[in-house]
């Protein structure tokens, strides 16, 4: 069954950084993202559609930077000496995840501001990446994030959440998890509020000149979006 995609404040991004409840909604989210298999799926796909060894990578969204950590994990072994991007409204990277990046050989840069202000005035790079995060926009704000996206970077990779029942059941769920009731607020309308089929690539602007897209499912919880230049 389809339903049409609804937009809702989520919890996480309107109470303080330092409240209780976002920081133990925060740790949900890392444990969210392991039992979605985004690290996994990230790292697959970035080997995949970078020509060459990225020297700058940009996330998008990067929350406290955990994801990064991971990737780091993953990819330092194929990549060394990446310079990353992690930007957020929030400066909630903790010393601790800066180190283990800086141990494994990358740089951690992070940028505490706006998207669509950084994206304004940002330096190019080899990648930009998004984990759930493009899901909080409207269509022309999505737009506007990939017509700046496609000036700085030949690859755009996305995580989003699937928009369809499954999903959505599975997020009514996640208290068996433990996750507190700001992570199971959030789990569910981020879900409303994900995508399916081709609408990430709808929004590309002029998408039929100079790139390629793969979009669609992956696993039973995630929409994943590639751009590409040719």
């Amino acid at each position: 069954m389809t339903f049409p995609r609804r937009l809702e404040t989520e919890l996480l991004d309107v109470l303080p950084a330092d409240d209780p409840a976002a920081v133990r909604s925060r740790r949900d989210l890392r444990r969210l993202n392991e039992v979605m298999l985004h690290p996994a799926i990230m790292a697959r796909r970035m080997l995949r559609h970078s020509v060459d060894a990225p020297r700058r990578i940009i996330e998008l969204g990067a929350g406290d930077g955990s994801l990064m950590l991971r990737l780091s994990r993953r990819l330092a072994r194929h990549w060394s000496g990446v310079a990353t991007i992690l930007v957020d409204r929030q400066d909630i990277v903790t010393h601790e995840t800066r180190q283990a990046i800086s141990n494994l050989g990358w740089r951690e840069n992070r940028v505490t501001q706006d998207v669509f202000e950084y994206l304004a005035s940002a330096e190019p790079a080899d990648i930009i990446i998004a984990n759930l995060f493009l899901h909080h926009f409207r269509p022309p704000q999505i737009s506007e994030i990939f017509t700046q996206c496609a000036k700085l970077a030949p690859v755009l990779i996305a995580l989003e959440p699937r928009r369809a029942t499954f999903p959505l059941l599975g997020s009514r769920l996640i208290w068996l998890l433990g996750c507190n009731h700001v992570s199971r607020h959030d789990a569910v309308a981020s879900v409303r509020a994900g995508f399916r089929d081709s609408e990430l690539s709808a929004l590309w602007p002029n998408r039929q000149v100079g790139w390629n897209f793969d979009e669609g499912s992956v696993g039973l919880w995630t929409h994943c979006f590639v751009a590409r230049k040719c």
